[in-house]
């Protein structure tokens, strides 16, 4: 039995069913009972509701589980904590595995990165197999612009146009958690996940243009600019300025040797994703 941590969301749901896949019971925590059907599409065989910040909750979850698949919330202010709770509560049920989805260079000074050590710290001394991922910005990140993207002909972001960041495909990543989970060679390994290449919001632009049959601009907004539009939540306003910051003064590289070797195979490619956005193929547009 898995338990897979946010099982109704848009990143986590995806490990599910390559879970199911391989044979695996799954059990969905999610935090909210209305949630409880999502984690169900997702493929969980079962659903609990637990909550991170009550440790408490979390003991009847856990109960039966040999191996967890944790990724935190989004820029939770309190991260760290939720996932020490979740490993401390996985230690007391005698869980035997625990796969963290964290973060390419969690070292870096930025909030949604450094939050990741702690958690990866008290992995390497809970006792417990551990894998740690390590995925660049993933592609599922451009579904939400999409249909902006679609009407205004402007692909923005709220930073440097040039610059180059390593991205990938969460399928990718869901595959590779799946075999952490299910396979003992990944066991005690901490692996940096990115798709081939690096481009850069030109270069994006250049594909999106080439697939949609028209011309697709790369803007470059202030963030305030780009904030006015997107909304994002208040509490997450100043770490994403800080990161978009970050990335316009350093990119955010990334090298896709790892992702290839564990799935033995090229990673998807992000012109796939887009060709896949563009004709809405298989892609989870608006999944909570």
């Amino acid at each position: 039995m898995v338990l897979s941590v946010g099982a109704d969301g848009r990143f986590a749901g995806l490990v599910i069913p390559e879970l199911i896949r391989r044979g695996a019971s799954v059990r969905g925590l999610v935090h909210k009972p209305k949630n409880a059907r999502e984690a169900r599409n997702n493929g969980a065989s079962e659903v609990v509701i637990g909550d991170l910040r009550d440790p408490q909750t979390l003991e009847s979850a856990l109960k039966g589980v040999s191996r967890v698949f944790y990724i935190a919330p989004a820029f939770a202010p309190d991260e760290s904590q939720l996932g020490l709770n979740l490993i401390s509560a996985a230690r007391q049920a005698g869980v035997r595995r625990f796969v963290f989805s964290s973060v390419i260079h969690p070292a870096l000074e930025l909030e949604n990165h450094s939050a990741k050590i702690p958690v990866e710290a008290a992995l390497y001394s809970s006792g417990m197999e551990f894998v740690i991922l390590q995925p660049a910005t993933f592609f599922q990140n451009f579904d939400a612009a999409w249909p902006a993207i679609l009407k205004t002909g402007v692909f923005a972001e709220p930073f440097s146009k040039t610059a180059r960041i390593a991205r990938v495909d969460f399928r990718d990543v869901a595959e590779v958690a799946a075999l952490a989970l299910l396979e003992d060679r990944l066991v005690f390994g901490t692996f940096e996940l990115c798709a081939d290449g690096m481009p850069n919001r030109e270069d994006i632009a250049r594909i999106m243009s080439d697939i949609l049959g028209r011309t697709i601009q790369a803007a470059e907004p202030t963030f305030e600019e780009w904030a006015a539009k997107a909304r994002p939540p208040h509490d997450q306003t100043q770490p994403l300025k800080k990161m978009y910051e970050f990335y316009g003064a350093h990119g955010a590289p990334g090298n896709s040797l790892t992702l290839r070797a564990i799935l033995g195979r090229g990673p998807r490619t992000l012109r796939d994703y887009i060709a896949e956005l563009a004709g809405q193929g298989s892609l989870r547009l608006g999944a909570a």
